[in-house]
Parts: C-alpha cells; structure tokens; sequence
C-alpha cells in the first residue's frame, strides 16, 4: 500500500472538527496517502474530502498530555481544527498530514493515481496544440510555425512550436535566443485585427558594456517591417532594468532598436506580491474588525494596488495594439511572470474569443502553461507557509482576480462566471488532474503527463459540469471591451477571499434562480420556434391544398 509508512494513525475515531462559519462537529478522521477525510455523525452525515497537497502548514496546539489541535491551513485560504486525543493520536496526525504534503516529488501526488471514472469525450491534452491555436496566426506569408525548439535545446521553457516572423530563419532564432534570459526570444502571443502583433520574450542580456545583438534586433525589425513603429513594454521600472545591468541581464538601447520605444510600466512580483496577499487573507480571516480597521487593512494589504497595475499596464498595451496599430513587445526578466500576466490579460481586453470558456482554456494552455510558467514551484507553498520563498508568487491569482475585476464592469460579456476562475485558482494549487503539473513543456513530457494523468479540460468540457460554470446573463460582445482602473472601480473578489469567513450560500442560490430563469426562457423560446415553424407548415400545406382545390374546378 502507498505511503503506509507514513500514515501510523489511519483511522482515528471521536475527532472534533472546527471548520469554516465556526462550525463543530464530531467524527471520524481518515488520513490516506492523498486524502485527508472526515466523516461527521451529525443528522445530515456532512464530510470533509481535501488532498493533503492543499494543506500550506501544520500548526499544533497542545492540550496538556491529553492531545491537542492540528491547525490545518490550506493553500485555499480554508483554516480547519482538528481537535484530537489521545497526545500519541495527535502526533501521530500531525506528523502524517506533514509528511504527506510536503512531497516534492510530482510523480508522488494524486493526478497519477487518479483514475477518471467518466467518458471522456475530448482529449484536454491535445485540443490546444499550437498547430491548432495559431491556425488563425499563420494565415498569409508573414509568420510560421518553427520547430526549432523541438529538443528544448534552445530554450528549456518554451514549447517544442512557436510562431516568428517568416523571413527569420533557424539560424537567426538560435542566435537571438543566446541574447535573452533563459533562451526566451521574442515569440508571436497573439496578432490583432487590426494587423498589429503582441510579442513576449525575456530581457535582453545587454550586461554593463550594453552589447547588441544583430540578429535579435532583425527579429525585431521583421516583427514591424520598414515603416511601423513598436513599443517595448518593460514590466519592471527603470531602476531594476538598470540595476539588472551590472547582473548580465538589461534592456533594449534605443539606439540599436530605433523602430522601438522603451516605456517602464512596472508591476511588482515575488516576494512583495506575495506577502500582500497573506495581509489580504490575514485581514479577511479576521471577523473581529471594525469597519475602520478593516477598511485600513485592506488598503495597507496593497493588493488591489497589484490589481491596478496590472490592468493599468495591460490596457496601455491593448490601447498601443487596438488605438495606434502599433506592435509591441513585452517583457520583464525571466519572462515567466509578469510578462504573460499582461499578454494574456491584454487578450481578454482585445479578443472576443477569450471572454468563451474554450477562450479562457485555449488562453491559459498557450500563455501560461506552454509558455513556460513554472506552477508547481511558484504555487508549493503559499500565504500561510512560513517556508515561502521569492521562488512563490501567486502570479496566476493576480490573472484571474484581473478577470474578475473587468467581468464585473462588463457582466454581461463573459460566458463563464466567476465559478470558473475560482476553479482555475484551486486545480493550479492542487488537483486531481495533471493539467497544471511540470514547470515546463520539457518537463511535462519527461513526466508523461498526457499519459499517466488526466486533462482538467477533459474533464469540464462534459456538458453536464460546465453548465455550472456559466454566466446566466452573457450576451456575445464582438467589441473590444475597456475597463476603467481607477482605485473606486476596484473591489474585493469577496466569493474567493471571503467565502470561509462569510456565507455566501444566499448569493449563490439567486445565481441558481437567474440560472433557473434563463433556462427556462430559453426553453420558451426554442418552444415558440417550433410552434412558429408548425404554424408555417400549415400555412404552406393549406395554400397548396387551395391551390390543387382551385385546378381542379377550373378542370
């Protein structure tokens, strides 16, 4: 059995659970090599069932010699006392859950061992191939598909397929990739109607001698051609570009991108990212607040400052793309972070397409997950684990908190609710699925992963699940859609951050109603078509019975 030298205490009976609205309850606890289960003897039989790899932090608390309380603090935000005895019970728990969910080792968490017990009726490993997602980006003669990655020799983080300006050859790519941090050389992320083009990369490798590059800087001519102008978007501020310099790393100098305009639009990461979201969850934990001090704790959290500029950057880009017809490149350092963070939220304000929910998918696969965002090592720990590093940033959160924000100036252009995006948040922590497993496309094949686990998007593309995740009051919106960042438009995502402290239940049952509504609008309308188009067929078969009627009197 899997993992039964960890788990000296499998069943424990006479548990006392405190979990989420104060609730108390009795029972038994069940620890697994992947599963921490709770069953409770109250009248409605309610149960606790939470992968051990959503588990943040252990905290004991000792009660005497008797036992104590396992303070579990979940990578969820969910806080859950487990009041336990005897002492060598509690020990013994606490030790297991420890254990257990500090593995670093992938092949060890659950996605390998769960087995899907339903059809699968598309396979989320395959549906968002490049060749498939670009098919619109290679019409015409001025990009291409190039394999020139397919060993991961080039750069370890991008895919084995990326998309670069036709008249660049191998040779040139290779030798641009040598010039920017980690290999990342500037790639097609997306190509507006207009005609102008969004392109990420890391940072150049200019070092305190400012070198160049010939063959990056014709890359990035190629992009624009001989007339256009392009901005570079650097997500760091001037002073880290600069500092970055005597590192090895850099900018571009203006000098040898002429066609270019460098502009600074910084947005914090790491570290500073992280703690504001631990002051967030911190402050939203506790319910003793006045109204002052929760107002002041909010706003010292800087949080929402994240929030806005994030959308402050990624509407400058979509303005420079959609307003100028200018193409612009983005990037930060490593171009792991920040950079996708603007590029793919430049999308939702730009392209239709990704305010679907296969928009949404198509959007994180090519963005996030085979451009390179290592989530198993930024999403290990995360606000409550004292052993965070700069290595954890809660850099996806801040994407989907971003959505929320322009969906809820824009309720009705969105087709997938905020269920959705909380989704998203809690299978990128942890899951049963190997969607968000491996840091990287190299390491995701080293890992098997299309074969020994299964796709999140297998799995919500059933029909009978994403209905649940739909927005009752979408109405198709082909326009590109501006949302405002000043610091009133901004509001706490309270279904995510507040939904273990405050209960929502009510909020979510009038969803159900609305949900309930449309339904049933929907089936009144499909039902009036029919009786339209029976009305029809009497009408055409009464004409053509007075018609044959009429021939033969006349005969």
């Amino acid at each position: 059995m899997e993992f039964v030298e960890d788990i000296p205490t499998p069943n424990l009976d006479n548990v006392t659970m405190h979990g989420p609205f104060g609730k108390k309850q009795e029972g038994t606890l069940c620890i697994t090599g992947h599963h921490i289960l709770f069953s409770s003897r109250t009248e409605h039989h309610e149960e606790l069932w939470m992968l051990t790899t959503n588990v943040d932090t252990v905290e004991r608390k000792l009660n005497g010699l008797t036992g104590g309380s396992v303070i579990l603090k979940c990578k969820d935000f969910r806080i859950i006392q487990l009041d336990i005895s005897p002492l060598e019970a509690f020990n013994n728990v606490a030790t297991s859950i420890e254990t257990l969910s500090s593995f670093e080792d992938q092949t060890k968490f659950y996605p390998f061992f769960f087995r899907p017990n339903y059809t699968v009726l598309e396979d989320g490993w395959t549906v968002f191939r490049p060749e498939l997602e670009f098919n619109k980006l290679l019409q015409g003669d001025e990009w291409r598909l190039t394999y020139v990655n397919s060993d991961f020799q080039v750069c370890p983080t991008y895919p084995r397929a990326v998309i670069v300006p036709k008249s660049v050859d191998d040779d040139m790519i290779v030798a641009a990739a040598k010039f920017r941090e980690g290999g990342r050389f500037p790639v097609l992320s997306y190509r507006h109607e207009k005609g102008s083009v969004l392109m990420r990369s890391s940072q150049p490798l200019t070092g305190p001698s400012s070198k160049r590059c010939r063959e990056d800087e014709q890359l990035l001519k190629a992009v624009i051609g001989a007339s256009n102008r392009g901005y570079i978007i650097d997500t760091r501020s001037s002073a880290v570009a600069q500092a970055a310099k005597s590192r090895g790393g850099g900018f571009e100098v203006e000098i040898h991108y002429p066609m270019w305009r460098r502009v600074h639009k910084p947005i914090e990461r790491f570290t500073a990212m992280l703690d504001s979201l631990s002051r967030l969850v911190e402050a939203c934990n506790d319910t003793s607040l006045s109204m002052d001090r929760w107002l002041s704790r909010l706003e010292s959290s800087n949080w929402l400052s994240h929030v806005k500029d994030t959308l402050n950057c990624s509407c400058l880009v979509a303005q420079c793309l959609d307003k100028e017809s200018a193409s612009v490149l983005v990037h930060g350092s490593e171009g792991l972070d920040a950079t996708l963070l603007v590029t793919s939220l430049t999308q939702i304000i730009l392209n239709p397409d990704c305010r679907t929910v296969r928009g949404l998918q198509a959007l994180v696969e090519r963005e996030w997950i085979q451009a390179g965002h290592p989530f198993p090592r930024r999403h290990s720990h995360s606000v409550y684990s004292p052993s965070r590093s700069k290595q954890h940033s809660p850099t996806f959160l801040l994407f989907l908190d971003c959505i929320t924000q322009i969906m809820t100036q824009f309720p009705c252009s969105f087709e997938f609710s905020s269920s959705l995006l909380i989704l998203l948040f809690e299978h990128s922590y942890r899951s049963q699925f190997g969607t968000f497993l491996g840091n990287c496309e190299e390491e995701r094949d080293r890992l098997m992963l299309s074969k020994k686990t299964a796709s999140l998007w297998s799995y919500l593309n059933r029909p009978e699940i994403l209905q649940d995740y739909l927005n009752p009051l979408y109405e198709p919106n082909n326009r590109v859609i501006w949302p405002t960042v000043a610091p009133v438009s901004l509001n706490l995502w309270e279904e995510l951050y507040l939904r273990w402290v405050v209960d929502l239940s009510a909020r979510r049952e009038a969803w159900r109603c609305v949900t309930q509504l449309r339904d049933r609008d929907k089936e009144m309308r499909q039902r009036a078509a029919r009786l339209r188009r029976q009305l029809q067929e009497l009408e055409r078969e009464a004409v053509q019975a007075g018609l044959l009627a009429s021939t033969t009197a006349v005969r």
